[in-house]
């Protein structure tokens, strides 16, 4: 479910015209909805009820500060990759005690920071990495809390790129590793061994995947039970599959959460969760115009004013996005099939081929729908591109939450070196 949606003819997201954003920020635009991201967090939350789980929402998918608090506010944590994800997370009020940090390349400076922080707990990929934390922990002087991510060799996921938990992934350890690196750690003053994580991919729409390696996570866990090692946590990843408009419905978060009590049922432990596509995806929108058509023989071509560079994931992915006219289109307004393609010097900046779309004039409007997760935290400046705005609505109002950054400052940014100014 999203808050977007035509009112008198106008695409809105909430209360808003979509038009009057797009007349005071320009195109192309990021517009996301509070209500949906409040509204995903409360589905997810309820699936679970009573139990009280930890929702370590995935900052990847969309990490700005205002999208962060929007979080925090409703008790959200956050599952981190880096120690810039990490600072943002705090900047949005989300406390350290409910920050998870996960990634197979941490550097000994972010281990260090992230020990300094006091974050829930480190999801250690590696037997080098937990001799890092170890070694960052006894310079800190206080254990550091760690739970082990193991691979449990089931990949599962929307697309190749975005399945984790296959053997060959570079994701975690294998099972029989996590196990003997689990007493290694209960054995070290300087680590704290919370539990185990796991994630196996993401856009998963089939629950068969994620119940088979959570029946193995708690076989694991039952096994270092009998050796005598507690293990307090399960840290069950993300990877739920989003309602994108050209895909089957996927798996409910109350399907989703029934399986996962069938298969802990009579399990002492606490869960944690790290949804990010299925929290953010549909919560917002990339606004666009159209800047030109080019007749061919086969079909036209629609130029947009967004490109790859503002959202990679059609030419990175092959992934679909619907796009919606801003001004709703009448009964028997006219249809085509067209190419949609952005102004980047690439042919890969397309986003659709042979798309059935009512007919796009110049100068139209529209928006490509579900773009709120991985959209703004994957562009660039290619080509000296702006980094475009974000806008957050809530009800009647809204407000540039990232200002869109024009060449000068990106070339501010950048100096000669001394040689170059010589003359």
């Amino acid at each position: 479910m999203h808050h977007f949606a035509y009112r008198n003819g106008r695409l809105h997201c909430e209360e808003v015209a979509l038009a009057e954003i797009a007349e005071a920020v320009g195109t192309p635009a990021y517009v996301y909805s509070a209500g949906t991201f409040e509204h995903h967090i409360s589905v997810f939350r309820e699936a679970f009820a009573p139990r009280d789980v930890l929702i370590a929402y995935a900052v990847k998918a969309n990490a700005n500060v205002a999208v962060l608090a929007t979080l925090a506010r409703l008790g959200v944590g956050a599952d981190t990759v880096s120690a810039g994800e990490i600072k943002r997370a705090l900047a949005a009020g989300i406390p350290p005690g409910r920050i998870i940090f996960s990634g197979v390349g941490k550097t000994p400076s972010e281990i260090a920071f992230a020990l300094e922080v006091g974050l829930r707990q480190i999801n250690v990929e590696s037997p080098s990495e937990l001799v890092d934390v170890a070694a960052a922990a006894q310079a800190r002087g206080k254990a550091a809390p760690v739970a082990l991510r193991v691979n449990p060799a089931i990949g599962a996921g929307g697309h190749d790129k975005i399945a984790t938990g296959a053997a060959e992934a570079k994701f975690g350890v294998s099972a029989q590793e996590a196990v003997r690196l689990y007493a290694e750690a209960a054995a070290n003053p300087w680590l704290e061994p919370q539990g185990l994580a796991i994630h196996i991919g993401s856009q998963i729409r089939d629950l068969g995947p994620l119940r088979q390696a959570f029946e193995r996570l708690r076989a694991m866990t039952q096994t270092l039970r009998e050796e005598g090692f507690p293990v307090l946590r399960l840290d069950l990843g993300g990877g739920l599959g989003v309602p994108y408009f050209n895909e089957p419905e996927p798996p409910h978060p109350k399907a989703y959460a029934a399986m996962i009590e069938e298969v802990f049922k009579g399990l002492d432990v606490d869960l944690a969760f790290e949804p990010g596509r299925l929290i953010a995806a549909n919560a917002g929108v990339l606004i666009t115009r159209v800047i030109r058509r080019q007749p061919r023989p086969h079909r036209d071509i629609v130029v947009l004013d967004a490109a790859m560079n503002d959202l990679i994931r059609p030419a990175m992915y092959d992934a679909y996005h619907d796009l919606w006219l801003v001004d709703e289109p009448q009964e028997g307004h006219p249809t085509e099939r067209v190419d949609l393609v952005g102004p980047v010097c690439e042919t890969s900046d397309t986003f659709a081929r042979d798309r059935a779309m009512p007919v796009l004039a110049p100068g139209a409007l529209a928006a490509f729908m579900s773009a709120g997760a991985y959209g703004a935290t994957m562009a660039s400046t290619y080509n000296a591109r702006t980094l475009v705005p974000e806008v957050l609505v809530s009800g009647n109002r809204f407000a540039v939450v990232r200002k869109g950054q024009p060449v000068e400052a990106q070339i501010a940014m950048e100096t000669l070196p001394p040689w170059l100014n010589e003359r």
